[in-house]
């Protein structure tokens, strides 16, 4: 069976000779695919990490939806509360895929969320102006990062990102300067199971990336999307948020 991703029971104290581990950095989390229709899971989410003491989430948002003023309203309310938002494609919808390796991306990982799959590298970057335009019009702060859905940026390169107005790009294995193009890598979990063997691969995962984050002393980011804590995963997600940030040392020297 496999291994839960934090510890069953409570953590055996130290030994007097055993080395000790520095702290995690502290993490980043990230709520992903917030639009009008996922706001009320949306606020469960951010609920749970408020009670447990998570530092704010990112808010990644997608502009090209029907938002209504009300909804705005409640993207402004949470950034006023301390919640970066970032920009996360434009309508998050898989158009027509382009070539055969963006056409695995689709059926293996990304399925019809991968929107800049189906985009050239000019529809891509004006995609990803349009998004940032979005956020003015609507009198919300203009967002330094920007997530391609499913982390896939599609046919753009490092030195195309030098022509927009973001700071970051975001991708599963890190962030992009947009200015330098310089990458850091950055370990990544994720809880979005919607079948058993994307729930036993994402267990997987998780540890290894848990692991990572101790031999690096990298930042840890958690992605969630507003549907996980219904999905697979959802139990040992809903009892990770519980345990606060402050676990993620004892599960990461698991």
């Amino acid at each position: 069976m496999a291994a839960r991703l934090l510890p069953a029971g409570p953590a055996e104290p130290a030994s007097a000779t055993a080395p000790s581990s520095p702290p995690l950095p502290p993490p980043t989390v990230s709520v992903h695919d917030v639009m009008p229709e996922t706001l009320d899971d949306c606020r469960e989410l951010l609920a749970l990490l408020r009670a447990a003491g998570w530092p704010p989430a990112t808010l990644l948002v997608v502009p090209g939806r029907a938002w209504r003023p009300a909804e705005v309203a409640q993207l402004r309310a949470w950034s006023a509360q301390g919640h970066p938002l970032a920009a996360h494609g434009w309508t998050h919808r898989l158009g027509h895929v382009r070539g055969l390796r963006s056409r695995l991306h689709a059926a293996l990982i990304s399925r019809d969320a991968g929107e800049h799959l189906a985009l050239s590298r000019g529809q891509a970057l004006s995609l990803m102006r349009r998004a940032a335009q979005w956020f003015a019009t609507q009198g919300l702060p203009p967002p330094a990062l920007y997530v391609p859905p499913a982390w896939a940026l599609g046919p753009l390169r490092r030195g195309d990102l030098r022509r927009l107005p973001y700071r970051q790009v975001e991708t599963a294995a890190g962030l992009l300067d947009c200015a330098s193009g310089r990458s850091q890598a950055l370990p990544l979990l994720g809880f979005e199971a919607d079948t058993a063997w994307r729930a036993a691969l994402l267990r997987r995962w998780n540890h290894a990336q848990l692991a990572l984050a101790r031999r690096s002393g990298a930042s840890l980011r958690i992605a969630l999307h507003p549907h996980d804590l219904s999905l697979a995963l959802g139990g040992e997600l809903r009892a990770m948020l519980a345990a606060g940030p402050q676990a993620l040392h004892g599960a990461a020297a698991a």
